[in-house]
């Protein structure tokens, strides 16, 4: 084990498989260990970084560079921005390194996880950091589905109609690059699966997972701490022989434009709302336009607890989190992720369930 090194684990998956739910366990959990996290996602807001800095972090003393232990990368995914931002937040965090036992990083939807792993390779980061390991988060019931995602055919649509993206990876080829760089495979939502539909799921990662890939089945994001920031599989020293679909584009000369590039979000504010109302409207939203992610917070008529609201696809989620404060602002914000949004319909629609 490398002791004199800070340990980082990579949590990669797509939008809505359970990423987030999972790393606000782990920083609930793990009170032995100070964790530093970064969290990368794409919108105007970013959500998942609110819902973590709800999660109580161990670390006491010195203080992260925004007091909870959070570095938020706003522009774009980290393996298309390392260069710019990634190698400046890790520097700061080696400074730290007193105060720090772990790094956790959560990449956004559509990142690639070998490209940040390389970059622990550079001289500055090798000396002082290592790859824990790198965990691909999976939709147990979309792939019980026989599919990564609720509706992959809309997706893909919306990918193949774009010229500039002909060259990317699909989205089932990005899946393969994921979980092909991944020490660590975990399952989500497994209590939403039965015997059948468990075999299904476990027959499917045999087919496509490296040999070397464990694979763990988890509910509601509860994995033990020990597991996911102890592998120890430094990912560094074996990324260089990991061949993805990514690569080969490259290779075939093919110009590198990131699959993200046309994505489109807008971001909704309101007071006090009507739930079922903004509920509503929200699954008409989804129906009419090509959204592929929605997620925020909203202050639901006159409960006393904070309701986040979380969308992929048709499905969406909704839960009380916490308690109000005092002295805060009891208002909705929503953030929509998708391609060629109309913003005023989106914005109109769920105005609707505003409360005056």
């Amino acid at each position: 084990m490398q002791l004199d090194k800070i340990h980082a684990t990579v949590v990669t998956g797509f939008l809505g498989s359970g990423k987030t739910t999972l790393l606000s366990n782990l920083i609930k959990n793990a009170t032995n260990k100070r964790i530093a996290v970064i969290v990368n996602e794409f919108g105007e807001m970013d959500i998942d970084a609110e819902l973590l800095r709800g999660c109580p972090l161990a670390c006491e003393g010195e203080e992260t560079e925004t007091d909870d232990g959070i570095f938020e990368l706003a522009n774009g995914c980290i393996c298309c921005t390392v260069e710019e931002e990634f190698v400046p937040v890790m520097k700061k965090l080696i400074e730290k390194r007193d105060a720090i036992d772990h790094i956790v990083i959560e990449t956004s939807g559509l990142a690639l996880p070998k490209p940040l792993v390389q970059a622990f390779n550079w001289p500055e980061i090798k000396r002082h950091c290592t790859v824990d390991s790198v965990i691909a988060v999976l939709d147990g019931p979309a792939i019980a589905a026989g599919t990564w995602a609720h509706d992959p055919h809309a997706v893909d649509a919306a990918r193949a109609a774009d010229e500039s993206l002909d060259h990317d990876p699909s989205l089932e080829e990005l899946l393969d690059d994921q979980i092909g760089a991944a020490d660590l495979a975990i399952v989500s939502k497994a209590d939403q699966l039965d015997e059948a539909q468990k075999t299904t799921v476990e027959t499917w990662l045999r087919s496509r997972l490296p040999a070397r890939v464990k694979t763990l089945f988890v509910a509601n994001g509860e994995a033990d701490p020990e597991l996911l920031t102890g592998l120890d599989a430094a990912t560094e020293d074996r990324i260089e022989s990991i061949t993805t679909h990514h690569d080969a584009h490259h290779e075939a000369g093919e110009s590198h434009e990131h699959a993200h590039d046309h994505f489109d979000s807008t971001v909704v504010t309101l007071g006090t709302v009507d739930a079922d109302e903004l509920l509503a409207g929200m699954r008409e939203l989804i129906a009419e336009q090509t959204i592929y992610r929605a997620k925020g917070f909203v202050a639901a008529g006159d409960k006393p607890m904070r309701q986040v609201v979380q969308g992929v696809g048709e499905r969406i989620a909704h839960y009380f989190d916490r308690l109000w404060e005092a002295d805060e602002t009891r208002q909705t914000r929503l953030v929509f992720i998708g391609h060629d949004l109309d913003h005023t319909r989106i914005r109109t629609r769920l105005a609707a369930a505003e409360l005056h």
